[in-house]
C-alpha cells in the first residue's frame, strides 16, 4: 500500500518511488517463491505448496490499491498477498518451515497464511469457503458504517462451485463493499477451463446477479492497480460489489506435486513472454523512468532478504508439543 499512490508519473499512475516500490515486490515475491521450492525440494518444506510464480503483478497491483483498513482473503497460493501486504518475509517462510516463529505459530503453514493486525483473513484451502466469509466481513462493513471494502481473490476453478454462486448472489442483494477478483490462469488444477466451464469468460458470470465486472490484463501491474481503483471507489460509494477477472498464468504446476502432464512445454513457453516482471522492467527503462543498474540494485538487496528469510526459518525451533491443543477452543473465562 504506496503512500505515493495519489501522484503520477506520465504515462503511469505513480510517481517513481511508488512504481519501483511496485517492481520490488513483485521481485520479491518471484525470489521468495523460488526459493520456497528449493526449501520443499529439500524436504524443509512439508504438505502442498502452491506457487504464485507468473501471477505476481495481481496481488502487487491491486494491494497498493487498498486502504490499510481494507480486508484481504485468499485461496491456499497465498504467499504473494501475505508479502504484499508487508508481512515479515522471515516469518513468512518459517510459516512454511512450520516453525514456532511462523506468522500463525507454525499452525497454519503454507496454505493457512494469516495476519491480523494487516486484516489478512488468511489463504483457504477449500476452494471458494472463503467467498462467504468475505460476503460476511462486507456485511460487516456496512453495517457498522466502516467504510472497508473487502477483496477477495479466488481462482477460475472457484466460479463452478455453490458457495461462489451462493456469495455473489447475497452480496448484490446486500449491495455489500466486495470486490469478487478471479485469477483466470486458466487452469484448475490439472483441468482446462474449456472443459469444465460451460462460460470461458469469468466475467461474465457476474451477469447473473447484476454485478458489475470487468476483464483486465492480470500481467500488467499497473493496470491491476488502476483497475482496482476504480473497483475499490466503487464499493465505497456505496454502489455494491463487483466482480474483476484478471487474466493470468501460473508457470509452475498447481503444486510442487503436479507432473504437469496436462499442458506442454510449448504452450508454457508461449505465456512466458507475458511474464510481468520483465514486461514492467522493460516499460520502465523504455521510459527512462530507471536504469538497469538502478533495478540490479534492487534484485541484490531482494536475494539478500530472501536468503536471510530462509536462514531465520532454518535456524528457529519447533513448536513445543505441549502447545499442540493450543488456539482449538476459546478460552471459556474469556469468553464469558
Amino acid at each position: 500500500m504506496a503512500s505515493t499512490k495519489k501522484s503520477r508519473t506520465k504515462g503511469f499512475p505513480l510517481e517513481k518511488d511508488g512504481l519501483l516500490e511496485m517492481y520490488r515486490q513483485m521481485y520479491l515475491i518471484r525470489e521468495f517463491e523460488n526459493a520456497s521450492a528449493e526449501q520443499y525440494a529439500m524436504g524443509k518444506i512439508a504438505g502442498f505448496l502452491h506457487l504464485y510464480i507468473g501471477e505476481e503483478a495481481i496481488a502487487v497491483g491491486s494491494i497498493m490499491a487498498m486502504e490499510e483498513r481494507d480486508h484481504v482473503l485468499t485461496h491456499y497460493r497465498d504467499h504473494g498477498y501475505a508479502l504484499a501486504l508487508g508481512l515479515d518475509p522471515g516469518e513468512v517462510m518459517a510459516e512454511l518451515f512450520g516453525k514456532k516463529t511462523g506468522v500463525t505459530g507454525g499452525r497454519g503453514g503454507s496454505m493457512h497464511l494469516a495476519d491480523a493486525s494487516k486484516n489478512f483473513w488468511g489463504g483457504y484451502a477449500i476452494v471458494s469457503g472463503h467467498l462467504l466469509l468475505s460476503v460476511g466481513l462486507g456485511y460487516a462493513s456496512k453495517y457498522l458504517d466502516e467504510d472497508r471494502v473487502v477483496v477477495c481473490y479466488f481462482g477460475d476453478g472457484a466460479t463452478n462451485a455453490g458457495a461462489f454462486h451462493e456469495a455473489m448472489n447475497m452480496a448484490a442483494v446486500w449491495e455489500l463493499p466486495v470486490i469478487f477478483l478471479c485469477e483466470n490462469n486458466l487452469y484448475g488444477m490439472g483441468t482446462a477451463v474449456e472443459h469444465v466451464s460451460a462460460v470461458q469468460e469469468m466475467a461474465k458470470k457476474a451477469l447473473a446477479y447484476d454485478m458489475p465486472s470487468m476483464q483486465i490484463d492480470g500481467q500488467n501491474v499497473t493496470e491491476v492497480y488502476e483497475k482496482s481503483q476504480e473497483a475499490l471507489e466503487h464499493c465505497r460509494s456505496g454502489k455494491g460489489p463487483m466482480f474483476i477477472e484478471a487474466l493470468t498464468y501460473r508457470f509452475r504446476g498447481h503444486s510442487m506435486a503436479d507432473p504437469e502432464q496436462y499442458r506442454d512445454r510449448e504452450e508454457i513457453d508461449q505465456y512466458r513472454a507475458y511474464d510481468p516482471i520483465p514486461l514492467f522492467r522493460d516499460r520502465l527503462i523504455d521510459a527512462k523512468i530507471t536504469t538497469d543498474d538502478e533495478l540490479e540494485e534492487i534484485h541484490k538487496t531482494v536475494k539478500e532478504q530472501v536468503e536471510a528469510a530462509v536462514k531465520f526459518a532454518d535456524e528457529s525451533e519447533n513448536p513445543d508439543l505441549d502447545t499442540l491443543a493450543d488456539f482449538v477452543y476459546a478460552d471459556p473465562v474469556q469468553v464469558r
